[in-house]
This record gives structure tokens, C-alpha cells and sequence, in this order.
């Protein structure tokens, strides 16, 4: 029974999966919670190519469909962009988050959207590892912008409304690229010591509130023009229509922040999860929770499992642990093999892996 935009009884059913290869082993569970729909949405790839793997995370808002467009496409954009077969992952991760926002649009997008969001039931990012994407061989070169205008009564459709954080990490051989835009967040275990990856991207930080009122809008009870508690998203095209100004510089922006790390020897794991899991636990408090569980548990999925069990609220007073949750755990397999000793990276953000930013979360 549907409470407004809660239920009665929590959905408690998971969505989980493992995975391995030669460098890493992953888990993931996902649960809809006390939430009347689920908008998380996930990808998962183990291998995209030889020495790549992909994992994302997406939480919507406003309906599932954004978030779902991200968990099918995202990662392909990545892929088959000139940046990425050249060696620049990062250049790569940034024009795939603003290319969800141009292929969503027309006729095109609108009717992708329409299908994701309402007729494919129990559709799951997951499913995306089935469908192998093409890979950056000649004949594709063409391809990299294929997605084509089509006429149609919707020709004209801006974008959706609604919209969806995206967290992503890229590890190829002992290099960790991340990307963020939203308050989905990546976290890394060094030695037990949490490191936030990923900046959660709040209307109350500096840099975010700059360009919401350099952009003409404005920030009331700690929402982007009264309604969205995010700064950076994908879709939400309402909040990215000024015709004078780029991408990067709208009222809310998919610009993501972008991450390099060399991974050591003492890196244990990473996390990606939404912010139904961060509204319950700081970063440290979930590293320690998942150290503790791996002792005991084989499969990373179960590991998840109960880290969702552990946030859930018991009731909807509560009020945090009443979101949807996912979370994907990524184990690194020993050793990383390093290429010589690996320096203090400098992150293309002023919070890096190299010092704790722990502070509030």
C-alpha cells in the first residue's frame, strides 16, 4: 500500500551479483527500500576491454528513466569517444556525462526515455554487460557519433525533467579514474583509512552556489531554486536552459568531477554507493562496517546485502534510510602490480585519495 510517495511496508527484496577477474572481484546489491518506485539504476563490466573494467552508479529523481538511459549508455559513450581509444580516460568520462544530456533530447531521446521509464519493467543496468558494446576497431571510427536526428513529433523535446546522479569508476591496470556529478559517492579503503574519490555535489558548496547565482538562480532551504538538493546531474533540463551560457556554467550542470589515483599495495577496496547509504553512514563508518564483514563473508554481494539491511530505517520517522539504496563494492586483488613507487597523486579536484576529506560525511 502507497503512503504519498512511500509505502507502508518496505521492499526489502535485493538485486545482487558478483563477479571476478584476474585483477579484481566485485559485488553489488540494490534495494528499493521504503521508496513507492526504484530510481537507482547500476552498470557493472568486468571487462571492457582487455585491461578496463566499469562500474556506475545512477540515482534518480523525479522517475527512473534518466538513470537507466545513464546505466545503458553511459559507458559506451566512454568507450567509443576518440579520447578513450587515445589513452585520455578522463577527457572520455567528461564528454560522456554531457553527451547523456545531447542524446537525450528529440525525438530520439524522448522515445528511449518513454521506454525506459515506463514499459520495461525490472529492467537493470546489468543487463547492459550482456550486450557487448562495440568495440573501437576501424570500422567503428564512424561511429562515434551515431546516435542520429530523427524527425518526429517530438523533435523538438528539450530533454527530461527529471534526473539522475551518475558515479563512475574506470580501473585500467593500476590506474582508478572516477567521475561524479551528484551526491552518489565513490570511497577508497587504504590500510582501513577511508579517502573520498568523489566530492558529493551539495548547493551549499562554494564552488556549486558561485555558479548557481552566476547562472541567475538561487538557493532556498538548501535546494537549487527551491526544489532539486543537488548541484550537478544528468537530465533536469529546466535547470540547464540559458541559452547564453555552456554546459559547464547552467544552474545545475552534468560536469563531473574527475579523479586519478594510483592504486597501491594497501588499497583494499573501493565503494560506490547512492546517498541512501551515505545519509546512514560517514565514509570511514562503512569502510570499517565492510572490513568487518569481509572476515566473515565470502561473497561481496552479501557484504552489500548488509550494508543495505543496516541502513534501512525501521520506520519511515526515522527518516533517513528511507531511500533507495545501491551499492557496489570493488574488491583489488593482491599485489596491484605498481609501476615504481607510486607517488602522491594529484587529482584534477582539490579532494584527492592522498588526504582524508572526511569531515561532515
Amino acid at each position: 500500500v502507497g503512503m504519498g510517495t512511500s509505502l507502508s511496508i518496505p521492499k526489502t527484496e535485493k538485486f545482487s551479483e558478483d563477479g571476478e577477474n584476474d585483477q579484481l572481484r566485485y559485488g553489488l546489491s540494490s534495494m528499493q527500500g521504503w521508496r513507492a518506485t526504484m530510481e537507482d539504476a547500476h552498470a557493472a563490466l568486468l571487462d571492457v576491454d582487455s585491461s578496463t573494467s566499469f562500474f556506475g552508479v545512477y540515482d534518480g529523481h523525479g522517475g527512473k528513466a534518466v538513470a537507466k538511459f545513464c546505466a545503458k549508455y553511459l559507458h559506451q559513450q566512454v568507450l567509443k569517444s576518440e579520447e578513450y581509444i587515445a589513452g585520455d580516460v578522463g577527457t572520455s568520462l567528461q564528454k560522456a556525462f554531457f553527451r547523456m544530456d545531447e542524446m537525450m533530447r528529440g525525438q530520439r531521446g524522448w522515445r528511449e526515455l518513454a521506454v525506459l521509464g515506463d514499459k520495461i519493467k525490472g529492467f537493470n543496468g546489468m543487463i547492459e554487460g550482456l550486450i557487448r558494446s562495440p568495440r573501437s576497431s576501424g570500422d567503428n571510427k564512424e561511429q562515434s557519433d551515431d546516435w542520429a536526428f530523427e524527425k518526429g513529433p517530438h523533435s523538438d523535446f528539450d530533454g527530461p525533467t527529471s534526473g539522475s546522479t551518475a558515479c563512475v569508476a574506470i580501473i585500467r591496470n593500476n590506474l582508478l579514474f572516477v567521475a561524479n556529478a551528484g551526491d552518489s559517492r565513490c570511497v577508497i579503503s587504504r590500510n582501513g583509512q577511508a579517502y573520498n574519490l568523489s566530492r558529493d555535489h551539495k548547493p551549499e558548496l562554494a564552488i556549486e552556489k558561485e555558479r548557481i547565482y552566476k547562472a541567475g538562480g538561487f538557493i532556498h532551504a538548501g535546494r537549487v531554486n527551491g526544489s532539486l538538493n543537488l548541484a550537478r546531474a544528468i537530465g533536469d533540463v529546466d535547470f540547464k536552459n540559458n541559452r547564453f551560457l555552456s554546459a559547464e556554467k547552467q544552474v545545475v550542470t552534468a560536469n563531473p568531477d574527475i579523479n586519478t589515483v594510483d592504486l597501491r599495495d594497501e588499497d583494499e577496496f573501493m565503494v560506490i554507493a547512492c546517498d541512501g547509504i551515505w545519509d546512514c553512514l560517514s565514509s570511514q563508518q562503512l569502510v570499517d562496517f565492510v572490513r568487518q564483514e569481509l572476515l566473515l563473508k565470502t561473497k561481496l554481494s552479501e557484504v552489500c546485502e548488509r550494508v543495505l539491511d543496516r541502513c534501512l530505517a525501521p520506520s519511515l520517522a526515522v527518516g533517513d534510510g528511507c531511500d533507495n539504496m545501491t551499492m557496489i563494492l570493488v574488491q583489488f586483488k593482491k599485489p596491484v602490480q605498481t609501476i615504481a613507487p607510486a607517488q602522491e597523486q594529484s587529482p584534477s579536484n582539490e579532494q584527492g585519495a592522498s588526504e582524508p576529506n572526511l569531515e561532515g560525511n
